[in-house]
């Protein structure tokens, strides 16, 4: 399991996707987007991962994160009766169905906090969850003119709920990467987008017009540490997550952040988190 950076691009004829997602979740991946997304559980149960929140989840399960806010479900093994392991309702749109200047009228002030939250990822719950839900199920099924007119209704119930519940963090926000110099924004997606593999330093100089061994120094001298460093700090990271779930083994928890040594992966989480895997998990149990 991997982090993967997926590139949303819409077509000429949408200004969102909207669909029915269905998967057995082998294949599920740690993941981030560049673009919105809101997700309706109907079939399936498991664990979901936002940022740094952990919970389960079940049919009726509502989500709404903004970009870049990396996510996953872990389902749970045994299959529903349709033989799935999950099924959601997935929208996913960009800023251009809402841009700023839209978002500053004072007809869209709901719209924009809704937006706002989403920076966080928020849980919709309570009455919101069953005006949202209502009108998720039915926009596959509209047509484009209104769809989008539901979509601003949706947004604007969103914005004026007080019961959404905030699922990331201010610490986890706090650290979250962010950077406007270009060439270190560049190596790190490139390494959440490969760290379960060995990393090509030489494909990843490459790609930043660098030598590697100028690369390395560049990377140390903007980010006080080494690339190498900085990738197992990325590979832990997902590992703390994968281990809030008690039906993925140390091992299996291992290979699934990147480490091919089991040695190595237990001498390195133990480095950065001051705790071996199995004591990490134990101490964090009541999360699960």
């Amino acid at each position: 399991m991997k982090a993967l950076y997926e590139e949303i691009k819409l077509t000429e004829y949408e200004s969102f996707h909207i669909g029915i997602f269905q998967d057995n979740l082998d294949k599920s991946t740690w993941h981030y987007h560049n673009c919105f997304e809101i997700s309706f559980i109907t079939e399936g149960s498991g664990k979901r991962i936002v940022a740094d929140s952990i919970v389960e989840f079940h049919p009726g399960d509502l989500i709404f994160i903004g970009g870049k806010l990396p996510h996953v479900w872990i389902s749970d093994k045994q299959h529903t009766l349709s033989g799935r392991t999950l099924e959601m309702v997935n929208l996913q749109f960009t800023h251009d169905v809402i841009p700023q200047k839209l978002l500053t009228l004072p007809e869209f002030k709901n719209v924009s906090k809704a937006v706002e939250y989403s920076e966080k990822g928020i849980q919709i719950v309570g009455q919101t969850l069953n005006e949202v839900s209502e009108i998720m199920l039915q926009l596959p099924y509209m047509t484009s003119f209104n769809r989008l007119i539901q979509f601003y209704k949706m947004m604007d119930i969103i914005g004026k709920s007080e019961s959404n519940t905030l699922l990331a963090s201010d610490d986890y926000l706090a650290k979250r990467f962010s950077t406007n110099n270009k060439r270190i924004a560049m190596i790190h997606e490139y390494l959440m987008n490969n760290f379960q593999e060995d990393v090509d330093l030489k494909k990843l100089a490459s790609l930043v017009n660098m030598a590697e061994g100028s690369l390395c120094r560049y990377f140390k001298s903007q980010m006080k540490i080494t690339l190498f460093e900085y990738l197992n700090q990325l590979k832990i990271d997902l590992a703390c997550k994968l281990l809030m779930d008690e039906n993925h083994g140390i091992l299996e928890v291992s290979l699934d952040s990147g480490f091919n040594n089991l040695s190595h992966f237990n001498k390195q989480f133990k480095k950065i988190t001051g705790l071996t895997p199995s004591a990490y998990r134990k101490q964090f149990r009541h999360l699960i």
